[in-house]
């Protein structure tokens, strides 16, 4: 009569082979194959699958700065403010040290001739045809010529001055620069002039204009432009110096 097979009896607190194998290895795991510890947050166990962060792994990359084309970055609000009121407090400086004479020695002989009293001490006034042509008409004169001195100012300086380099001094002061919104392309005096013809010669024209186009740049995508900027197709960018 035929025997069942005869199995070997297992090693003492090891696992029972199945049929026809071999028991694991008993005792402590091979240290090459050590599971790393997990860190969950104090009460809380990981998901599963969750692993830690790699070391000095700083989360999802953030977004820049915008960019002008060629890869420049964009100058913001602030810094184009600033610049805008250091070139406004230079202009008006350069204003005053050519009108303020003027206007001083306008004034104090209007001022001699309202005064002006016969011997007997009696107070001469002013003849209403000699006041409209001598302090009036020279008060409308030299105010018209103020703006247009004014103007011709800041054509040398915002187009002639600034063309050369794309800084006036106070966005040489924040570090700024205005460029043509082609790279391939280099500013030039017509480019500044059209900038000029909205930033100045319209906002004489159109009260408000200015805050306009001064406001245009916070709303304006890609390229934060003013309407000065539009106009010609220039963009205002950051720089190291």
């Amino acid at each position: 009569m035929t025997q069942p097979p005869t199995y070997p009896t297992p090693p003492a607190g090891g696992p029972t082979p199945a049929a026809g194998g071999f028991a694991p290895p008993s005792g402590p795991a091979s240290q090459g194959y050590a599971v790393p510890p997990q860190h969950a947050p104090p009460g809380q166990a990981p998901p599963p699958g969750w692993m830690p962060p790699p070391p000095g792994w700083a989360g999802p990359p953030r977004p820049g700065p915008a960019l002008a084309p060629g890869n420049r970055p964009l100058a913001g609000f602030g810094d184009r403010l600033l610049a805008a009121l250091i070139d406004g407090a230079l202009s008006t400086l350069v204003v005053m040290v050519l009108f303020v004479p003027p206007f001083v020695f306008l004034f104090w002989n209007m001022t001699t001739e309202l005064t002006r009293t016969d011997p007997d001490g009696t107070l001469v006034g002013p003849d209403p045809g000699s006041f409209m042509t001598d302090f009036m008409l020279p008060i409308l004169l030299l105010e018209l010529g103020l703006m247009v001195v004014m103007l011709g100012l800041y054509w040398l300086y915002h187009v002639e001055y600034m063309k050369r380099t794309g800084q006036t001094f106070g966005k040489r002061v924040m570090k700024l620069r205005v460029v043509p919104l082609d790279p391939a392309a280099t500013l030039d005096r017509q480019m500044a002039g059209r900038r000029y013809a909205v930033q100045f010669l319209a906002a004489v024209l159109l009260p408000g204009l200015s805050y306009l186009d001064g406001l245009w740049q916070l709303w304006d995508k890609p390229w934060q432009q003013c309407l000065h900027d539009k106009f010609a197709g220039t963009v205002v960018v950051k720089v190291s110096a």
